[in-house]
């Protein structure tokens, strides 16, 4: 990890003081001459893997003089990575680009998917740089160590899967304990102008490295690994301009909340969000890592910030030096032109920023963390806070960790202690190891908190908790991404509110939302009234990074008699079967499996938690499809009616009678279905079960792209109001897929028990090479047929 690339860039620093010496010209001009001669390696883990600015710079050139105007930061690292740049056709909105990425990044949770469906494409390696990372199977119980050693196993059969197919197939492996797949990529992998796609949907994390990172499903990142061009619709722009600059207890988390609030959970659907401006430079490049990594929540494609000096200080620490040299000779491609056109522009003045939080049950609710409290009283919301949760993927880098323990040291010195309970989850090894050494750690410990193993833990469900139970209303906050209902707990009734990780301590030393750091006093242990002071700390380490323990498996040059076992009677692992075909005919009477009321995020339609364990094993994880989905005909969740019984029964059970008998079914659901996590398993788990098509007002990005990939139709109601002439007890027909063609419409047929009839107009967004995909049956079979 970091030891060889700080020797590395000392050597280089070295080099460079000699020759600085020797020529008798000054230092940057040194640096010139190295970064134009010297091939600069994407990761010290992939030394022949070299990072191509000068092919970044000739597409660029190309499409500028296609598009004959200036362009934004994400039009260039995007059109950058054309397959084609002289002849994409490029229209915001509308086209579908084909890219080519230079890498892939993968978590335990779905990459085992991930790897099934690569083994399944049966080609030898992959074709550009990937990685695995093992986060999500580590459950929080009673503190770092002993869940780790738990973790390792029960899971050792995937852990051994993924390890193995990994060394098979030429992907690197971190080990479990490493940390969090978006941190580690912060760390090791992201740089200024990369195109990273990662499955998990909050890979956008490594845009506050001036990255392209998007998050995807296991299918996409197959196309990328078999090196197939990988498709993705041509992004909107949404600007955001930050004036001013952060201080006191506004924090870089204040920003994305704020943004959050203004654009809703849908409101960046389909677009890039770049922040640019004048405040960028206030923020760090973990702060600016945390703004991308929560724009998953507004349902962008993903988040961007220029490349700048933080950037280039974070890469130095991080032992990368060569990498911000190397940028430094191509930032005018790395940051936005002047006069860019936005399709929407948002501004922010920091100064007037103020410390939010949001929730409960969705991240935009936003609310200033002044007047939560009076919002809660008056909304019947729990005002004292059982459990404050600092860490995950979007808190848990050194500055974080610096802040809260900088709150914790005050409140320490008035002798007092959390009254809620506290938990840290360290973002990586690295941060671990570094925060342990310089205090922070100990610190966090001795006001009441537990550190918990570098992994995702509570943040996605995998939290062992014991101090309530399940239906007990109570409150927790966190500084994590996403607060939907049972998210983090399982239990429907938990008030789950995301904030900053110094406003999370806060809160917990004084147990209750109505807490105003900004203004009220806490009563210290001798009786005196003291007021906390806003949080300063170092944004990175005075010393290096420790880089703690090893974590890193290399994939080895000659794989040759490497095996990857799969026991067909394995409850975790499942070798796939390819899905059938398109028979060629309309879809005829499928049966309403549930008509979904409200909202329906990847969470309700294959809930985590204890279910990780089965992300392995399509069959068995099939058994949580839409449990969590609300039935509009009774209201209840993981309650629906067999159309041919007529009983009321569990969604996947339903769903696995009308699949034995032959019952081809379909969801109606709302707005912005798939919605959160970028887990295919969601898209998957219908078709195993015999779904043929999603209905609905609108779709989340990513979960409509997979069930694409899985040979599903998401289709949308040209008119939404027709949304309410779908009963749950109706029969459908999709008639027009003989005729099936990119911007036509296709019409359904609604069958009312009464034998009346209506014709409704479905929309879609399929083009060309995804409507082969359908008709193969899934992109992996359409992958196969082209092979042969």
């Amino acid at each position: 990890m970091a030891p060889y690339s700080l020797l590395v860039t000392r050597l280089q620093l070295l080099l460079s003081f000699f020759l600085q010496k020797a020529l008798g010209v000054r230092q940057y001009h040194v640096a010139s001459v190295l970064c134009q001669r010297a091939k600069v390696a994407m990761s010290h883990f992939e030394p022949n893997d070299y990072i191509r600015y000068d092919l970044l710079e000739k597409n660029i050139n190309i499409v500028r003089k296609r598009l004959n105007r200036p362009l934004t930061l994400s039009e260039k690292i995007v059109y950058g990575h054309l397959d084609d740049p002289a002849n994409q056709d490029i229209e915001r909105g509308k086209t579908y680009l084909r890219l080519r990425p230079d890498r892939v990044a993968m978590q335990d949770a779905t990459a085992q998917m991930a790897m099934l469906q690569f083994i399944s494409s049966g080609l030898p390696k992959v074709a550009v740089p990937s990685t695995i990372h093992c986060d999500h199977l580590i459950e929080a119980q009673l503190g770092g160590e002993k869940d780790l050693r738990r973790a390792k196993d029960i899971n050792q059969e995937v852990y051994n899967f993924l390890a193995t197919a990994g060394a098979k197939y030429g992907v690197g492996f971190w080990r479990p304990g490493s940390g969090i797949i978006h941190q580690i990529i912060l760390e090791n992998y992201a740089y200024p102008g990369v195109l990273l796609i990662g499955t998990d949907s909050h890979t956008p994390n490594g845009g506050g490295l001036g990255g392209i990172c998007i998050g995807v499903g296991g299918a996409d990142a197959v196309d990328v690994m078999a090196g197939i061009p990988w498709e993705l619709k041509c992004p909107k722009v949404i600007g955001v301009k930050l004036t001013g600059s952060l201080s006191g207890w506004t924090s870089p988390k204040d920003v994305i909340l704020k943004v959050a609030g203004i654009l809703t959970v849908k409101g960046g659907t389909g677009a890039i969000v770049e922040y640019h401006g004048p405040g960028v430079d206030s923020i760090s490049c973990t702060g600016m890592a945390t703004i991308c990594n929560m724009g998953a929540e507004i349902g962008a494609t993903t988040s961007v910030f220029p490349y700048n000096h933080r950037m280039k200080k974070y890469l130095s620490k991080t032992g990368r030096t060569d990498i911000a040299n190397l940028a430094d000779e191509f930032k005018d491609h790395l940051v936005p032109d002047p006069g860019c056109h936005y399709d929407q522009l948002i501004e922010i003045n920091l100064n007037e920023l103020k410390p939010h939080i949001n929730g409960p049950f969705t991240p935009d609710l936003a609310h200033p963390v002044a007047e939560v409290g009076a919002v809660a009283e008056k909304e019947g919301w729990p005002v004292d806070i059982r459990v404050g949760l600092i860490g995950s993927c979007t808190n848990s880098s050194y500055e974080d960790m610096g802040r809260s323990a900088a709150v914790a040291k005050q409140a320490l010195a008035h002798g007092l202690k959390c009254k809620s309970q506290f938990t840290i989850t360290p973002g990586s090894e690295q941060i671990r190891a570094t925060i342990e050494r310089d205090g922070y750690a100990q610190i966090l410990r001795d006001v009441g908190g537990i550190v918990l193993a570098n992994a995702c833990g509570p943040c996605i469900g995998q939290w062992d908790r014991k101090d309530i139970k399940k239906g007990e209303k109570n409150t927790i906050v966190t500084s994590y991404n996403r607060n939907f209902t049972g998210r983090n707990d399982a239990n429907p009734e938990t008030h789950a509110f995301v904030t900053s990780p110094e406003i999370v301590t806060a809160l917990a030393i004084a147990g209750t939302l109505k807490f105003n750091p900004e203004t009220d006093f806490l009563t210290g242990k001798d009786g005196k009234k003291f007021k906390l002071e806003a949080p300063d700390a170092d944004e990175l380490p005075r010393m290096d990074f420790d880089p703690g323990q090893d974590t890193y498996q290399h994939p080895p040059k000659d794989s040759s008699g490497q095996r990857v076992d799969v026991s067909p009677t394995s409850q975790r692992l499942q070798l796939l079967e390819p899905f059938d075909k398109w028979d060629g005919k309309d879809l005829e009477d499928l049966q309403i499996l549930i008509k979904v009321k409200g909202k329906c995020t990847t969470d309700h339609i294959s809930a985590a938690g204890p279910w990780l364990k089965f992300r392995g094993h399509l069959d068995n994880i099939s058994n949580n499809l839409l449990i969590g989905a609300i039935n509009i005909e009774n209201g209840k969740a993981n309650s629906v009616r067999n159309a041919v019984t007529q009983e009321f029964g569990p969604v996947p059970d339903t769903a696995r009678y009308y699949k034995k008998h032959g019952i081809r079914w379909v969801v109606i659901g709302d707005e912005n279905y798939g919605e959160g996590s970028s887990r295919e398993h969601a898209a998957l788990e219908p078709r195993h079960l015999g779904g043929r098509a999603i209905i609905t007002k609108s779709f989340a990005r990513i979960h409509e792209t997979n069930l694409k990939k899985q040979g599903l139709l998401p289709l949308t109601f040209a008119d939404p109001a027709d949304y309410n002439k779908i009963h749950p007890v109706d029969k459908l027909t999709i008639q027009g897929l003989k005729d099936f063609a990119p911007g036509k419409p296709l019409k359904c047929i609604i069958k009312h028990p009464n034998g009346t009839q209506e014709t409704i107009s479905l929309n879609h967004t399929f083009n060309e090479t995804q409507i082969e995909w359908f008709r193969a049956g899934s992109a992996l079979n359409r992958m196969k047929e082209l092979q042969q």
